[in-house]
């Protein structure tokens, strides 16, 4: 069972600077990534699968430096969500929904990152981001559970927010 915990990060200037570095290169990596699957459709009627496209992460890093400065999985789970999307727009169309080709996200229409299992540790009321350093967070209650994945959101408003999932052994009794 998954269970998920939200809470508050108060970055300092600089930090929340890189924060929306991150958030801007992960949205560039996304639109990069869409655009080339469309491409390999287009042109050569193939399917560039998730495999293919993150085997083209480091040439990426060679060409774009901005992308070195964000950790390897982040950039892993940008593509992982390009698959995600047409593996739900194909699964629409097989069904016969109103399918809806994934889009291209325009600047600030980014909004989250991914950390899978690595890349953060959480200290105490610090959390300590790979590449990014030791951001101050409300840890309101306690996470039960082995943390499998965090992700860091950048609100509306905003506001930083942390949201981990834990896997519990069992379920909580209600």
């Amino acid at each position: 069972m998954l269970r998920a915990y939200k809470y508050r990060l108060y970055p300092s200037k600089a930090q929340a600077k890189l924060l929306g570095a991150t958030l801007e290169e992960c949205r560039w990596l996304y639109n990069n990534t869409l655009s080339y699957r469309k491409q390999a459709w287009e042109t050569q009627k193939r399917h560039a699968d998730w495999h293919e496209t993150k085997r083209r992460i480091p040439i990426l890093k060679q060409q774009r430096a901005w992308l070195k400065d964000v950790y390897s999985q982040v950039l892993q789970n940008v593509t992982e969500r390009v698959d995600l999307a047409y593996k739900a727009f194909f699964r629409r169309v097989a069904g016969g929904e109103t399918p809806g080709y994934p889009r291209f996200k325009g600047k600030g229409r980014y909004d989250s990152f991914t950390y899978t299992q690595t890349g953060f540790k959480l200290d105490g009321s610090h959390l300590q981001l790979s590449k990014i350093g030791r951001v101050w967070l409300v840890l309101h209650r306690p996470i039960a559970g082995t943390v499998k994945t965090l992700t860091i959101r950048r609100s509306s408003t905003g506001k930083w927010y942390a949201c981990f999932t834990a896997e519990l052994p069992e379920p909580l009794p209600s």
